[in-house]
């Protein structure tokens, strides 16, 4: 049975119990996710606890607080204390549906190296147990007292229980029952949270020029100089100068990405290539504290630096070399840490560019369903989820289910919207970094990923969907699963996302002084690298492997499979001009007389009522968009397979998409593809030719390769302006005859080409001069 890549609509239980079909207009917090009720434990600390270790020669004392309901069972930390008054401060959550017991017991024990003492116990009626719901204040905690095996007083415990939901403050540092069979340190990477990207910006530093420059060795030989930059792990240099002397010139622009709070230095060297040899002629160190913040098109004044350590150059010099340089931090511009046409943000670095906010983007992550088993554990196969969702420079993570193949997250996060044709992204992984993995490094492999851009989504509207998991594997494309979201665009204002459509996509920077695609590519991989390293030093950590997957971080190398659908993009594009032209071609071929009659009466009315014409196109337009209305897209966008072409590859395509570069491969099979890859781009380099050769021969006309014909052009040229001038023939008139000649019936030889044509198809191309 094939597999179901389709998107379909849900119908979850949101926003109170008010939605059937996502359709519906909420507006309460927390709206877009299922409510799940959690049974919340807050242990804050004890007092006057019986400890034997505490009481034998001020031994300390290794106490904990173990939560038990039913066959659930969480423990707070082991605090080593001499003292018998621990705080824990620590909150639990066990979901509602779940609980099978009347009663929860709190024991308060002390770690031994045998069997963990008992000191006292605290049992709780579910009955008695409050329930707060947010805005509420939160519970005050209380004291009860412990209760041991003899009616001794073993001390007193401070904590708070109460039943709430996801929308409760608490809940994204509580430990949850569902990662019961996780402890220790790795219980911080199953927790949710929020990241935030830092502020990056394109550091621009414009090498002028060098001065009294002192070269060792040979007085005569003429230098080799350049300009090596370093910032950070990042390298660049510039061209050999142009001059060969002591103060040699260079004008060229190095940039780099620069991360907040700026702590590296920006390190530049002078070096002399002698041959094979590279002998330094000076460094300079520069704080990027000290560099000038740009945001306007003018550049910023250039500055000397005194060059410093030139090798065997001696130190005693009456005058210092120099380096001559404008360096800045340029916040005019977009630092693009995503694809251009796939970015989630395109403000500008510095905030006193940034447009005003158009709106709000809610996410609901309600759960997955049908995943793929990712690992094995105990001798059976299991996943454990979470979620990653990214918008402009906020990451969200959600906790991590554990052992479970349809987890339920039921998390919401907001994000400011501040131009419509940005793209959400999200995307679900397996959390390795639990007990029992195997492996120094183990990395969090990705499940799927999906992205929506918000300009297809009506504003004011939940949008429930549950969308497939999709990844491409050398064995073809697999369906890794389905995850459920809700989400909603909302735009209090249709007069400022008007207004967004009409402002510029990029800051002016980039119409002012663009920067190359190759300037850009290689940018974007240094913000990738440093996003990937702040990221994952964060706690719980984003790991780099996660981070890299949203951000598409790897090249685009070459696939066939891409290639044809990049193709056939293109010819969709260009659809309607083609099907113009067949259009024409069927009346020229005079099939239907009448529809021939009623095209030469527009043609006459169009020529001698020309005003009529621009109001036509835009009423045939606006009818055409009146249309196609019905057929509007009613879905939000995903991953489509038949674009893709992932369902028609062959498997020869997917292992040549998913070689290494450089390739693995060796012997007939590099050969096969390497002919393959020829064949292709023969077909394309002869397209390529044909174009040229048309465009040839158009500047042809005029520039005298066939004088023959240029003289015919001309002649004519003249010939029609005496026409147009005199008045003799209104332009009228030469239009219809135009008109009517190409439009004439069969009968009259339309098989033939005219004479402009075969003038045309005549003249020179610069083909022969190929060899």
């Amino acid at each position: 049975m094939p597999e179901n890549f389709s998107l379909k609509e849900t119908k979850p239980n949101i926003g109170g119990g008010r939605v059937s079909g996502g359709r519906e207009k909420l507006t309460s917090s927390f709206d877009l996710v299922e409510v799940t009720h959690f049974l919340f434990v807050r242990v804050v600390k004890a007092r006057d606890l019986a400890c034997s270790n505490a009481t034998v020669g001020g031994g300390v004392c290794h106490t904990f607080v173990e939560i038990k309901i039913g066959n659930y069972k969480g423990s707070t930390k082991y605090l080593e204390m001499n003292k018998r008054n621990p705080e824990w401060n620590q909150v639990f959550a066990f979901t509602k549906d779940r609980i099978q017991s009347l009663s929860v017991e709190i024991t308060v024990r002390e770690q031994e190296f045998v069997n963990d003492e008992f000191i006292g116990k605290i049992a709780i009626d579910m009955s008695d147990i409050p329930t707060r719901v947010p805005p509420d204040s939160p519970l005050a905690p209380q004291w009860y007292k412990l209760e041991a095996e003899a009616n001794s007083s073993v001390g007193e415990l401070m904590m708070i229980l109460w039943f709430g939901t996801q929308a409760d403050e608490v809940f994204i540092d509580a430990w949850h029952s569902d990662v019961a069979s996780v402890s220790g340190d790795s219980i911080t990477n199953t927790r949710s949270k929020v990241y935030l990207s830092p502020r990056l910006w394109y550091l621009r530093v414009n090498i002028i020029e060098a001065q009294d420059l002192v070269v060792p060795g040979d007085k005569n030989r003429n230098p080799e100089v350049y300009v090596k930059a370093a910032l950070g792990n990042v390298k660049l240099r510039t061209r050999v100068s142009a001059d060969k002397s002591l103060n040699p010139r260079w004008n060229e622009d190095l940039m780099f990405v620069a991360v907040e709070p700026f702590y590296d230095h920006l390190v530049l060297t002078v070096v002399d290539k002698n041959n094979e040899e590279e002998i330094s002629l000076g460094r300079c160190m520069v704080h990027l504290s000290e560099a000038y913040i740009r945001w306007l098109p003018e550049p910023v004044g250039a500055k000397w630096y005194n060059l410093e350590g030139g090798g065997d150059v001696v130190e005693e010099l009456k005058f210092a070399s120099k380096l001559n340089m404008r360096i800045s931090l340029d916040g005019g511009y977009h630092v693009f840490d995503e694809s251009i046409d796939c970015s989630s943000d395109y403000r500008a670095t510095f905030k006193g560019l940034w447009p005003p906010a158009i709106g709000v983007l809610e996410l609901g992550i309600i759960g997955a369903s049908v995943l793929v088993p990712m690992k094995s554990r105990d001798g059976r196969e299991t996943t454990d989820a979470y979620c990653v969702a990214k918008y402009g420079p906020k990451w969200v993570r959600t906790r991590t289910v554990v052992n479970s193949f349809s987890p339920k997250w039921n998390e919401q996060y907001t994000w400011e919207v501040y131009d419509p044709y940005t793209v959400l992204i999200i995307g679900i992984f397996d959390n390795c970094h639990l007990n029992g993995e195997k492996g120094p490094n183990p990395k969090d492999p990705s499940i799927g990923k999906l992205r929506i851009r918000l300009s297809t989504l009506s504003t004011n509207r939940v949008y429930a969907y549950s969308y497939p998991l999709i990844a491409l594997q050398p064995s073809g494309v697999k369906k890794m699963g389905e995850i459920q979201l809700a989400l909603r665009f909302t735009s209090p204002s249709y007069t400022s996302l008007l207004a967004a459509y009409a402002r510029p996509l990029f800051p002016k920077m980039h119409y002012i002084h663009p920067l190359s695609v190759y300037q850009l590519d290689s940018l974007r991989q240094q913000a990738i690298g440093i996003l990937c390293s702040r990221l994952s030093s964060a706690e719980p950590p984003l790991r780099t492997e996660v981070t890299g997957f949203m951000l598409d971080a790897g090249y685009q190398l070459w696939s066939p499979r891409k290639a044809k659908a990049n193709t056939e993009r293109l010819m969709d594009a260009v659809h309607v001009i083609t099907e113009a032209w067949k259009w024409f071609d069927t009346i020229k071929k005079w099939n239907n007389p009448a529809a021939n009659v009623l095209v030469i009466v527009l043609y006459l009315v169009v020529v001698f009522y020309p005003r009529l014409v621009l109001p036509t196109l835009l009423i045939y337009c606006f009818l055409i968009g009146i249309w196609q209305y019905r057929k509007r897209p009613r879905d939000p966008t995903h991953v489509d397979i038949k674009l893709s072409l992932a369902d028609s590859t062959n498997a020869d395509e997917w292992d040549e998409e998913f070689d290494t570069f450089p390739s693995s491969k060796q012997g007939e099979v590099l050969r096969m593809r390497y002919d393959r890859l020829r064949s292709m781009a023969g077909k394309v380099m002869v397209m390529v030719g044909d174009l040229a050769t048309q465009g040839e021969r158009l500047t042809a006309l005029w520039s005298w390769q066939d004088p023959v014909a240029s003289a015919i052009f001309l002649a004519l040229c003249v010939m029609a302006a005496v026409v147009f001038c005199s008045g003799l023939v209104p332009p009228r008139c030469i239009f219809v005859m135009v008109g009517l000649f190409v439009m004439r019936p069969p009968s009259f030889g339309i098989g033939i080409p005219c004479a402009p044509q075969n003038v045309f198809g005549r003249l020179p191309t610069k083909t022969d001069c190929m060899l």
